[in-house]
C-alpha cells in the first residue's frame, strides 16, 4: 500500500466503521440498576440526595427543608482504549490484525458504563454515599419527624439461601422487608417495593430458584416466585455478595454521570513525532464520565458471610 493521507483516511475510515458497529451491538444491562446524569462540568453535586423526594399534605405554608452540612460530589474521570497500528503494516497490507481491536475497542467502550457501575457495587460495602456512611451499611441517620434521630440499616450479612423457607425468609426476605420499611426524614413510609435481584455468577441457581422455582430446595412451596427478577452481573467479584434493588421509580440506587460520550479518535499525521519517530499511527476511544450513589434506600446488600 502506497502511504498518503488519502491511503490514511481510508483505512482509519473503515477501522472506525468496524468500531462503531461492534459499539452499537454490544450488550450493556447498566441501565437495569442505575440512572443516567448528564454533566456540564468538572463534578457534579448531589446534595439533593438527603432529602427522598415524596409529596405531603400542604397545611399552612409549604414546609422547606435545608440542605444538609455534608455534600456529595462525583467528579468526572477520563477513560481511554488505544491501540497503536504499524506503518509496515499498512504498507503490507497486514490490517486484518486490527480489525478485532477495532471490534474489541468499540465494545469496550459500549460496555464503559456497565465497568463503572460493577465497580460501584463490588466497593459499596466500603465506599462511603450521600449521608457520609458506606452506601450498605448498619448506620444510616434516618429521622422520625419528631427531632428524633434513628440508625436504620441497609446491610446484612446472611448467606442467600434457597434450602428451606427459614434460610430464605433470614436472606432474601429480610432484604425485601428491610427494604419495604424504609421511612423518610419525618418517619413515612416510603412505598418502596423490590424489584430485581442481583447476584454474581457463583449464587446463579439459588437465585433463579428463589426467582422462578415453584418449590425450594426442600420442597416446600416458595413464597419468593414471580417477585423478583433475577441479574446475574458476572462483573461481580465477590462469590458470596448479593444485593436487591427498586428499579422502578425514576431514580435508581446508582448513578452514570455522563461528560462526554464515548467516541472513536486517532492519530493519522504523517509528520507527528509518533510517526515519524517510531512509524505508529493510533486509533481508539476516549470518554469522560463517572459513578455515583444514589438513594440508598432504594438497594440491600449482603456480604453473604454468614
Amino acid at each position: 500500500m502506497l502511504i498518503n493521507k488519502q491511503t490514511l483516511t481510508a483505512v482509519f475510515l473503515n477501522l472506525k466503521t468496524t468500531f462503531n458497529k461492534a459499539f452499537d451491538g454490544a450488550p450493556s444491562d447498566w441501565e437495569k440498576t442505575a440512572m443516567l446524569v448528564p454533566s456540564g462540568s468538572s463534578e457534579n453535586r448531589y446534595d439533593w440526595l438527603d432529602r427522598f423526594p415524596k409529596m405531603k399534605k400542604w397545611i399552612g405554608d409549604k414546609t422547606v427543608k435545608a440542605l444538609k452540612a455534608f455534600t456529595y460530589t462525583v467528579v468526572n474521570e477520563d477513560w481511554e482504549a488505544t491501540v497503536e497500528v504499524d506503518r509496515n503494516d499498512l504498507k503490507d497490507d497486514n490490517l486484518g490484525i486490527y480489525a478485532p481491536m477495532a471490534k474489541d475497542a468499540g465494545y469496550s467502550a459500549k460496555t464503559l458504563p456497565d465497568e463503572i457501575i460493577a465497580d460501584l457495587k463490588n466497593n459499596a460495602f466500603t465506599n462511603k454515599c450521600f449521608d457520609g456512611q458506606y452506601f450498605y451499611d448498619t448506620d444510616h441517620p434516618v429521622e422520625d419527624g419528631n427531632g428524633n434521630v434513628a440508625s436504620v440499616s441497609n446491610k446484612g450479612t446472611k448467606a442467600l439461601s434457597a434450602d428451606t423457607p427459614a434460610a430464605a425468609l433470614a436472606s432474601l426476605g429480610a432484604a425485601r422487608t428491610a427494604i419495604m420499611n424504609f421511612t423518610d426524614n419525618e418517619g413515612r413510609r416510603l412505598g418502596l417495593v423490590p424489584d430485581i435481584l442481583e447476584v454474581p455468577a457463583a449464587l446463579m441457581e439459588v437465585g433463579h430458584t428463589l426467582c422462578y422455582a415453584d418449590k425450594l430446595n426442600d420442597n416446600s412451596p416458595n413464597p419468593y416466585k414471580g417477585t423478583l427478577e433475577l441479574y446475574v452481573n458476572t462483573r461481580l467479584t465477590s462469590d458470596t455478595a448479593w444485593f436487591v434493588h427498586v428499579t422502578t421509580r425514576p431514580v435508581k440506587p446508582f448513578i452514570y454521570q455522563l461528560r462526554e460520550a464515548p467516541e472513536f479518535v486517532q492519530q493519522i499525521n504523517m509528520d507527528s513525532d509518533n510517526v515519524f519517530m517510531r512509524k505508529k499511527y493510533r486509533f481508539g476511544a476516549e470518554a469522560r464520565a463517572a459513578g455515583g450513589y444514589a438513594f440508598w434506600q432504594m438497594s440491600y446488600g449482603s456480604n453473604g458471610t454468614t
